[in-house]
């Protein structure tokens, strides 16, 4: 087909065509459609109608994993929200001995058995405390309350006790007792603490 000028034109179908594809790269090439900002342009925040991870779940879990700075905080955060429970002071005593404060460990488990004296399992973690401390008869007895308190059920303050009546009944130089003391959590177990050098240690 050509023009009166003697121009070829190409045949009116693959004009189309070629207007439809060149019409098909253009959209790709447009910016996405205008995002909805009825609610404001900020991203949605948290929902406080959905239940809240619990600190404490939090930091004993990391306690079992042995990420006691990370416990710490968790444990930090939890008494943020609740104050300081004998059950958060605990935690972060817990958390002080897996990282050598052991001062530090000593005075939080203090004063968790302090608001909680009738709680076996705080008593058995300030008895590890004093046997890491090398206050062994005070351990021994301590141990004993948190036996007599938890009439025996469970397994790790027995087995804590028993090493502490064996330490304290072997002078040091005899064969040395291989130490495995368990702290142990209300209503969730126990866990052993991977110990930190001396040289790190709070005396």
């Amino acid at each position: 087909m050509t023009t009166p000028g003697g121009l070829a034109l190409r045949k009116p179908g693959k004009f189309l065509l070629a207007i439809a594809a060149v019409a098909a790269v253009a959209a790709c090439t447009l910016p996405p459609s205008t995002p909805d900002l009825s609610q404001g342009p900020f991203a949605p925040g948290i929902d406080p109608d959905k239940p809240a991870v619990d600190g404490l779940e939090v930091g004993h879990r990391l306690m079992a994993a042995g990420e006691y700075e990370l416990a710490l905080e968790a444990f930090t955060r939890a008494a943020l929200q609740h104050g300081m429970t004998p059950e958060i002071l605990m935690g972060m005593g817990s958390a002080d001995l897996g990282l050598g404060r052991l001062g530090q460990a000593e005075r939080m488990l203090r004063k968790a058995v302090e608001d909680a004296p009738d709680w076996p399992e705080a008593w058995n973690n300030l008895g590890v405390v004093l046997m890491e401390r090398g206050n062994v008869i005070e351990a021994r007895a301590v141990f004993h309350r948190a036996y007599a308190l938890d009439n025996g059920e469970s397994d790790a303050i027995r087995d804590n006790l028993r090493l502490a009546l064996a330490k304290s009944e072997n002078p040091d130089n005899n064969a040395p007792i291989k130490e495995d003391y368990r702290l142990v959590r209300r209503g969730a177990g126990d866990y052993r603490i991977r110990k930190t050098p001396r040289s790190r240690q709070e005396q």
